[in-house]
Parts: C-alpha cells; sequence; structure tokens
C-alpha cells in the first residue's frame, strides 16, 4: 500500500506538503500545479487515506477534453484536480481514462463513471452497456439514463444581459465560441449564444452585428473577434458579454491594444472566475461558478447511485455569483 513518504519521493516534495494537500489543509497555499501533481501521483500509486467509510472502487473518470483545450482553458485542468480531490475526500477510488485512449481502454467491470467532456452518441452507447451508474459533468446528455451536473449557463446568460440592461446599456454584444458536435463534427450553437440571442430578442434590444462568433472558447477567439472588428473600422456595442473567461482576456487584450477605454468605451463581463481575472487589464468582471460545488456535487450523485441504489436520474444546475470588478 502506499504511503506519503512513496508520494514525496515520486513528486519531489517533502511529506508534510503531501500530507497537508492530501487533507485539504486550508492554510496551505501552494501552486494548482503543486496540488495537480501531488493528487495525481496520489491517484497513479492508489493512495488512499484513512477514512471510516468503505472505499468505493471501480469509477472511472472519462476526462474526454483535449490538451489542446485544457491548455487553451483553465476551466477544465482545475475540474479535473478538483474532481479527484473531491473523490479522495469522499473515499471514491478513481481511475482517469482520457479520450485518446478510447473507449476500448474502459474495464468492463466498472461500477460507475463520471465524465467530462463531449461524447458521441455511439460512445455513450457503448457506456450504456457497461454501467447504468455514471454522472455527466458540464452537460447533460441521455438524461433519462445518467445524472447530470453542471453550471446553470442559459439563467446565468440571461443575468448577464439584465445587469448590463439596469446598468443603462442598450448596445450590448456577445462574444463566444461554436460547440462541436461530436455526431456530425459540424458547429452548433452554443447555449450560451442561443440564450443571449432569445434574452435580448425580448428585450427589443438583438443586434445581429454585435454578434462575434467563432470556433474555440480559447483567448485567441476573443482577441481575433474583436481585432478584426477594429480593425474593420466598425463601432463595437458599449458593453460586450464573453461566453468564459479565456475568451474576455482575449476581447480585453484587443481593445487595449486599440486604446479602447475599458469601461468608460466599452464594459466587459464573463463567465467562471479563472485565477487570471483578478489580474488583467483592468480586472475582470465575472460571474464566478463553484467548482467545489460542481465536483462534490458530481461526486454524490454517484454515492446515490451506487449506495443508495437511487433509480431515478437526476440534474443538477448550479447558478454562479457576480463578481463586480472594474471592467464593468
Amino acid at each position: 500500500m502506499a504511503t506519503l513518504r512513496d508520494i514525496a519521493k515520486r513528486t519531489g516534495f517533502s511529506i508534510t506538503t503531501v500530507s497537508r494537500v492530501l487533507n485539504n489543509d486550508p492554510t496551505l497555499s501552494v501552486p494548482e500545479e503543486t496540488r495537480d501533481r501531488i493528487y495525481e501521483v496520489a491517484t497513479d500509486l492508489e493512495y488512499r487515506k484513512k477514512v471510516s467509510r468503505p472505499l468505493v472502487k471501480n469509477v472511472a473518470l472519462l476526462y474526454w477534453v483535449s490538451d489542446m483545450e485544457e491548455l487553451q482553458d483553465v476551466y477544465f485542468k482545475t475540474m479535473r484536480t478538483e474532481l479527484i480531490r473531491q473523490a479522495d475526500k469522499q473515499n471514491v477510488s478513481l481511475t482517469v481514462f482520457k479520450k485518446n485512449q478510447g473507449m476500448e481502454m474502459i474495464p468492463t467491470d466498472i461500477n460507475g463513471f463520471i465524465a467530462v467532456g463531449s461524447f458521441s452518441s455511439e460512445e455513450i452507447a457503448y457506456l450504456e452497456t457497461l454501467t447504468k451508474n455514471g454522472v455527466f459533468l458540464d452537460s447533460s446528455p441521455y438524461s433519462d439514463i445518467y445524472d447530470a451536473v453542471r453550471p446553470d449557463l442559459d439563467y446565468i446568460t440571461r443575468k448577464a444581459v439584465r445587469f448590463f440592461k439596469d446598468k443603462g446599456h442598450e448596445e450590448i454584444g456577445f462574444v463566444g465560441g461554436t460547440y462541436v458536435n461530436p455526431d456530425s463534427q459540424l458547429d452548433e450553437m452554443d447555449i450560451r449564444e442561443r440564450s443571449f440571442r432569445d434574452e435580448m430578442q425580448q428585450q427589443n434590444l438583438l443586434n445581429e452585428a454585435h454578434i462575434y462568433i467563432r470556433r474555440g472558447f480559447s483567448l485567441e477567439t476573443g482577441y481575433q473577434l474583436i481585432e478584426a472588428a477594429l480593425n474593420s473600422g466598425e463601432k463595437l456595442p458599449s458593453a460586450i458579454f464573453a461566453a468564459s473567461d479565456p475568451i474576455a482576456v482575449g476581447v480585453l487584450q484587443a481593445l487595449n491594444e486599440h486604446h479602447v477605454r475599458i469601461p468608460q468605451d466599452v464594459s466587459v463581463l464573463s463567465i467562471n472566475n479563472i485565477s487570471v481575472a483578478n489580474y488583467v487589464s483592468p480586472p475582470l468582471s465575472t460571474y464566478a461558478i463553484d467548482m467545489k460545488e460542481l465536483c462534490q456535487t458530481a461526486v454524490s450523485l454517484l454515492l446515490e447511485q451506487l449506495i443508495d441504489k437511487r433509480g431515478i436520474t437526476k440534474k443538477v444546475l448550479l447558478n454562479a455569483f457576480l463578481i463586480e470588478r472594474k471592467s464593468t
């Protein structure tokens, strides 16, 4: 059985640091990369803490997020790390399987799974042959079969539009990306754009010229869309809602390079509250997603299925709270 000493030796960190990370010491301040490395090694070595709850084995974390997607959006890396942390707290032994490994690498005797990323209908049908115990995190396909927990992006987007309207803005723009359907591989409208369009239509404020879309949810997405708009000489809206923090950071970068005053000329608001949001110029206003609650809920839902034998599926939508900074 693996020990703290084994993890310390593999990671290069002290036994004290390893212990405090694995015990979720709230007073410990270390980089996320340190926590990530310790949890990954602890998982690889199948380290288990002494806890009263029986160990729940044979649970798969299906991490269907590419390395590039994780690199472009820290949201997914934070989610992966927090999932491992929450599973460890609830004595669930997670084995991580990545998209590039393929479905065939998942053992046929798994008791359940937590899934992150985009899955095709064929992949989900295959999972159904393995187990009916599963939770999709950040998406909700096949709600009749599997549980789901995700941020309520529809409601959050509508709140953002109303926030700007209450501030006196009538020219409100949206900067976002498209969702790639895993079955057809075609670009489809993301729920945030759909909700934005609907809410703006209801407010009689919709202006197609102020909706900026391209594939991807990265910093480059926001930068290139606003850079192109500024270079074309078109008039920007007085407020911009970005579909994610990385997109918003790109928007801020383009606006700053063109000496557009923020928020005097253009206000910017986003979703997620990644760590960099407080350090960009100006600091970014954003709806904060509680990643701990999101992941904790996913693990709890799975345990309800495995231990309590709950038969009916659940879909949990989590709200987000506004952190208003200088970009608005």
